[in-house]
This record gives structure tokens, C-alpha cells and sequence, in this order.
């Protein structure tokens, strides 16, 4: 049975390859004196929640830019941040950045809390990101575990048991390897082994600071880890979306509900999305009913949109939803599926 793996091995190595994040703190810095800034970490935490690094970087440097603190982002107008968050999807998220960000500007003068139990208290922050918080911003020897800190302790340690049952059992075994010694280096040093040496195909064994002790590659089982519970098939819904282009070039949009699927955000009308929608026009309209259809991909479905459009003269009025002046219309500001509908039908100028 080979030793545990060391954190001082790992974080040797993350001494020398961190990646450079625009939110993160390196470890040069962080060991020259500087501080990371809580609301930096946050933010970055909850974009990244199901989301690539490469997609979060420009949201998050573009955020910043436009509140830099949390103070600033609390007082922000809720339309302005769901419209900069459209394309990250999982807007829930979205709704629950703003939540914390007046519970932490109105409730706790500014400042985070700087422990694990007092960051879960947070709306929008569960296990995980209350445990990245408090290592990377607070370095609290906090046990952070991702999706590449999974694959790497089932590696590390070769457990069989599939996912998402063995999370606890990989949990566990992660908090024996955290260290009260630069926790929060060590949190991204993890994070950064699995996203780029003990990657999911193909991991660069020779280059990794823990094959001395990896169990899984001394039985040559690495490429079969992390197991996974088979996949359910994703149901399928079907909608009606509705696509209203005023003569003077106002398009019609409707907000949705709070609450749900792209909760807050505007979009095309839509019917509801089930197996046989009924059709539910926004306003009385010849609708033409376009040869294509718009297909997007939820969490937990998949989303086939028939597309219909209409030209309507100044004085029809809506049943649901506002027009919105074509200088101010900006298709970027919607949500990936309500921009696949733009880009599929031919809106742009009178047929």
C-alpha cells in the first residue's frame, strides 16, 4: 500500500505552474504579504459553478469593471446584472449573486464572513463554495472538493465506487490531505492538478507531483476513474417562442418570472414547455411559423423551440410583454437560448 500523498509535494509544484486567474492571488504574492480580496473570490466561485474557466474570464473581468466591490454590485440595478450575466447560464445564480451581495453590503457592513459556517449562511453559497471561500480568501484549512479534486482522490487513493455516491467517501478522504499550512494555495494547487495534469483523458502521469504515492496509477487504473452512475436520457420539452418586430424596429420582449428557468430574464415570448404546448400568442399578429427549429440543452431536458415572427404596426398593443426601441435592443443581452432564437429567423428587416 503506497504512503499518502504529501501537500507539501503538491504545493512545491503549484510554486511553479499556478495558473494565472484574474481573480487569484499567486502564490508569490500571496507569500510576499498580499491579501486576496473575498469579493473577487466569490464572485469567480459562483461564475465558475458549472462553468468553464474560459467562459467565466471575460464575465468576470467585464463584472468587475462594472462594480468593483461588493458594495457597488449590491446597489447595481437588477436588469444591468442579469443583462451582463446573459451566456453564463444557470441564472438562478445570477439572482442569488444579488441576494448575497445586499445581505453582505446592508447586514454585515461590507466585509464577508471569514469562516466556513458564517459563508454558508450566504444566499447562493452551499459546501463548496463556502469552503473555497474560506481557504483561498481567509486561508482556512477549509476541505474544498470540485469535480477536479474528485478525479484526482479516486485516483490518488483508486476508489472504485461510482459517482455521485462516493462523494462523501471522496470528501473525506480529501479533508485527511488538507493542510493548516497554506490551506488556501493548497486548495488551487488541487484544483489545478486536476485541471491540468490529472485530466480526464489522457492524464500526464509522469509530470505530477503525487505519482510517487497514486494508487490508481501504480494499478494502472487511472484512465478508469472517476467511475460514474450510468446517465439517465434528458426528457424532452417543446415550446412556441414568439418573435415580434414592430415597423419601427422595436422588438417585443417579456420578462420572466423571478422565479424558474432564466428566472428575471428578458426573451421572447414563449408558450410553456411541455410535451403538446398550447399556442399563447403575445399580441394579435399574422405569425408566420419559420422552417427551423431552435434546440437548447438544460440541465435536466432538452428544449426544441418552434420559432414563429410578425411585423406589427405602432399602435398594436401586447398581451404580454414590452417592446423594447431598436437602439436599445442588444441581442448579447439575452440569454444563450432566447439569442439562438434571434440568430435563427429572419428579424432583421421586413419580409
Amino acid at each position: 500500500m503506497r504512503e499518502a500523498p504529501k501537500s507539501l509535494d503538491l504545493l512545491e509544484w503549484y510554486d511553479h505552474h499556478a495558473r494565472k486567474m484574474p481573480w487569484r492571488v499567486g502564490p508569490a504574492q500571496r507569500q510576499s504579504g498580499v491579501i486576496p480580496d473575498p469579493y473577487r473570490i466569490w464572485l469567480s466561485e459562483v461564475m465558475l459553478q458549472q462553468t468553464t474557466v474560459a467562459a467565466v474570464r471575460v464575465y468576470f473581468t467585464r463584472f468587475v469593471s462594472l462594480w468593483p466591490t461588493v458594495n457597488d454590485l449590491a446597489l447595481a440595478d437588477d436588469a444591468d446584472v442579469m443583462a451582463q450575466w446573459a451566456g453564463l447560464g444557470y441564472y438562478a445564480r445570477a439572482r442569488n449573486l444579488l441576494k448575497c451581495a445586499r445581505v453582505v453590503h446592508h447586514d454585515l457592513n461590507g466585509a464577508f464572513p471569514d469562516t466556513y459556517d458564517g459563508l454558508i449562511q450566504l444566499p447562493g453559497i452551499g459546501p463548496y463554495t463556502a469552503a473555497a471561500i474560506a481557504s483561498i480568501a481567509f486561508d482556512q484549512p477549509a476541505t474544498v472538493v470540485d469535480g477536479n479534486v474528485e478525479r484526482v482522490i479516486s485516483r490518488v487513493f483508486d476508489i472504485h465506487a461510482p459517482l455521485p455516491q462516493s462523494k462523501p467517501q471522496l470528501t473525506d478522504l480529501a479533508a485527511t490531505l488538507t493542510p493548516r499550512d497554506r490551506p488556501g494555495d493548497y486548495a488551487q494547487a488541487i484544483m489545478d492538478l486536476g485541471a491540468t495534469i490529472c485530466t480526464p483523458k489522457n492524464p500526464a502521469c509522469g509530470l505530477c507531483p503525487w505519482r510517487q504515492n497514486c494508487r490508481a496509477c501504480a494499478a494502472g487504473t487511472q484512465l478508469q476513474l472517476p467511475r460514474k452512475a450510468p446517465r439517465v436520457p434528458k426528457p424532452k420539452r417543446y415550446g412556441i417562442a414568439y418573435v415580434a418586430r414592430r415597423v419601427d424596429g422595436a422588438m417585443l420582449l417579456e420578462r420572466r418570472p423571478d422565479s424558474g428557468l432564466l428566472g428575471g430574464m428578458l426573451g421572447w415570448p414563449t408558450t410553456d414547455w411541455g410535451d403538446d404546448p398550447a399556442p399563447a400568442p403575445p399580441i394579435r399578429a399574422e405569425w408566420k411559423t419559420q422552417n427551423t427549429t431552435v434546440k437548447h440543452t438544460f440541465t435536466h431536458f432538452h428544449l426544441f423551440l418552434t420559432v414563429q415572427t410578425a411585423y406589427v404596426p405602432m399602435d398594436r398593443q401586447p398581451q404580454r410583454g414590452d417592446f423594447v426601441d431598436e437602439a436599445e435592443f442588444s441581442a448579447s443581452d439575452l440569454p444563450t437560448v432566447m439569442r439562438k432564437v434571434f440568430e435563427a429567423v429572419p428579424v432583421g428587416k421586413k419580409s
